[in-house]
Order: structure tokens, then C-alpha cells, then sequence
């Protein structure tokens, strides 16, 4: 909490010694002496208490100077922001949960038969250009099982 101690200024304080004559400021050096600003405003002392001020200590003081309805409505405003935030972050993490593990169950058994698919066609094609090659090697032995076969 901010402490707040009133400060005096010595002119006030004390009371200068009389000079020459029982005259208070006879000469132009005199005046010197007594100006404001010689003050000791900033002495060690008070930096100490400065420094030993937290943070939140300086921010719990400032909530004097704004007035209550707009403490209420920035309140507000932060809280229906902050909901609004959490609900949102928790819908996308459940949606994510669910697109993914439906994504798992049915798009990796689904993935894996469709590559066992495009594997037996590839073996049926490798199969049909050995029987290509095999007919262009040996051109006679297909038409020879042909006549050796009786028609019906």
C-alpha cells in the first residue's frame, strides 16, 4: 500500500538567523541561501521506501483513482472474454479429439486396404506382361495347345 507523509520545506521550518543589523536578507548571498531549490527532496531515505514498494502494491493503489462503474465494466469485459476464450479452446479440443481418432479408426484401415488394392493390381499387370513376353517368345506353342485341344 502507498504511504503518503507530507514533506516540509525548511524555509518554513526554520527560521533563519538575522544578520548584519538584525536584517533578515541584507546582501544578494544571503538570499542564496534560503531559495527552493536547495530543497533535499530526494534523499536516499525516500528512494528506500521507493524501492521496497511491490508491483501489485503500486496497482492495488491505482484502482482508487478509477471509478467503480468502470472497474465493473472492464470486470465484466475481462470475464466474458476470458469464458469466451475457455469455451472456445475447449470445443476445439474436443473436436480435434474426435477428428482425429476418427481419422484413425476408419481412414487407416481404409488406407491400408486401398494400398492392398492398387498391390494386386500391380501383380496382375507384372503377371500379364510376363504372359506378353512369354507369347512373343515362344510365338508356336500357344497356337500348337490351340489345335491340340479338340473343339467342340
Amino acid at each position: 500500500m502507498v504511504k503518503l507523509h507530507e514533506v516540509e520545506d525548511e524555509a518554513f521550518t526554520d527560521k533563519p538567523t538575522p544578520s548584519k543589523h538584525d536584517a533578515l536578507l541584507v546582501s544578494d548571498d544571503e538570499d542564496e541561501d534560503y531559495s527552493d531549490t536547495d530543497s533535499e527532496i530526494s534523499e536516499a531515505e525516500d528512494d528506500d521506501e521507493v524501492e521496497e514498494e511491490t508491483f501489485a502494491e503500486r496497482l492495488s493503489a491505482l484502482k482508487d483513482m478509477i471509478p467503480p462503474s468502470a472497474r465493473r465494466t472492464v470486470s465484466s469485459t475481462v470475464s466474458s472474454l476470458t469464458s469466451f476464450t475457455q469455451a472456445s479452446l475447449s470445443f476445439s479440443g474436443k473436436a480435434l479429439w474426435i477428428i482425429s481418432t476418427s481419422a484413425f479408426l476408419i481412414g487407416v484401415p481404409w488406407a491400408l486396404a486401398y494400398a492392398e488394392e492398387e498391390q494386386y493390381i500391380q501383380m496382375e499387370r507384372e503377371q500379364g506382361m510376363i504372359k506378353g513376353a512369354n507369347e512373343m517368345l515362344t510365338p508356336g506353342a500357344e497356337a500348337e495347345k490351340q489345335e491340340a485341344q479338340p473343339t467342340l
